[in-house]
Formats: C-alpha cells, sequence, structure tokens
C-alpha cells in the first residue's frame, strides 16, 4: 500500500480534477454586496463583508477532501479564516454546542459540534489553488472540513449560526449521516 492509498478512506477513489458537483443551479453571489453573518448563541454578533473576512487572521492549508459520492481528491490547497478565529472573535456562550452553516442556495444548510469546527484544519475559505474561489465552487466563501465528507463544507456562505441543539440540514434530512466520517464509511442515517 503506497502513501496515497494509505490517505484513501473506505469505499473512496482518487480523482485528479475537481469536479462541480451541485443539486440544482450554481449560485452567485455578488462579491461586492457580500455579507456573512456570524450570530446565535455568541457575545459579540457580526456582520461582515468580504473584505473585512479577508482582513481576518488567515492560514492555508492542504488537505484531502472525500466526497460521499466515493471520490477523494487530495493536497487540495485552500486558504481562509481558521475557524478557531471565528470562534474568538464572536465569543460562544457557553450554551451554544453547534453552527448551523448556512448557504446562498435557499434553504441549504448544514451543521456540526462546535469541537468539531474548532479542528485545526477547519477553514473559513475564500481561495483555492492559490485564487479565489470560484461561483461552482461555492464562493466567494465555503467551510472546508476536510474530516468530514465535503457535503459538511457548506458552499455560498452566508451565515454561521450558534445554537444550542443540533438541526439536521439539506442532505441529512435526505437521508446522509450528520456525523459523516469518512473512515468509517459514515454516508447514510442509520
Amino acid at each position: 500500500m503506497n502513501e496515497k492509498t494509505r490517505r484513501l478512506p473506505p469505499g473512496q477513489h482518487e480523482i485528479d480534477r475537481f469536479p462541480v458537483l451541485q443539486y440544482g443551479n450554481i449560485i452567485h453571489v455578488d462579491r461586492d454586496a457580500y455579507i456573512l453573518t456570524i450570530d446565535g448563541l455568541v457575545e459579540n454578533p457580526v456582520k461582515l463583508t468580504l473584505a473585512q473576512v479577508k482582513q481576518l487572521p488567515r492560514q492555508h492549508e492542504t488537505v484531502d477532501i472525500h466526497c460521499v459520492t466515493s471520490w477523494s481528491k487530495l493536497d487540495m490547497k485552500w486558504a481562509g479564516v481558521p475557524f478557531k478565529e471565528i470562534i474568538k472573535l464572536v465569543k460562544p456562550k457557553a450554551t451554544a454546542r453547534y453552527v448551523i452553516m448556512h448557504c446562498a442556495d435557499d434553504g441549504f444548510t448544514t451543521s456540526l459540534p462546535i469541537e468539531v469546527m474548532s479542528d485545526d484544519d477547519v477553514l473559513v475559505a475564500d481561495e483555492y489553488d492559490g485564487a479565489p474561489i470560484t461561483d461552482s465552487h461555492g464562493g466567494p466563501i465555503r467551510t472546508v472540513v476536510p474530516k468530514k465528507y465535503f457535503y459538511k463544507s457548506a458552499k455560498w456562505l452566508v451565515r454561521l449560526e450558534f445554537v444550542e441543539t443540533d438541526q439536521l440540514g439539506y442532505w441529512e434530512r435526505g437521508g446522509y449521516s450528520n456525523t459523516a466520517d469518512p473512515w468509517k464509511e459514515d454516508r447514510y442515517a442509520r
């Protein structure tokens, strides 16, 4: 088994190009009018323009991405704000346990525990491969959560809502796993 094969979770195969997978239309978010709202159970709710997001502390990550449809793309280069910096900025209240990611794609949400979002490699990303994230890949801003199937990395992000009780997102209500661990082949709800 070579090094790349060891990086593929069970049931996954490596691909070379970054495919565009979208149920419905590709969303265009006006970058000049973009606002990211961060609210819910936080001490300091904020609304940030794209320029303001880009002024927050930044991090570059090279990570492997695993799609629930069985492809994996290795060594993907992303840049953006580490989610830990978002936590420092808004100061979640003690009752906050989850983050709901709301997307410009009407009605699309997904959620994860704050502890998962606090991993060192989780980003609120605005760059892929050294360039702004394109509309087709969820720009101007998306989350990147490498340790989960990629449907947990929300495209066209417009709001981060800190909540006490988890809420199933679009794909999770449709039968996909809420925990989405690719190393356990945790694709579907049980």
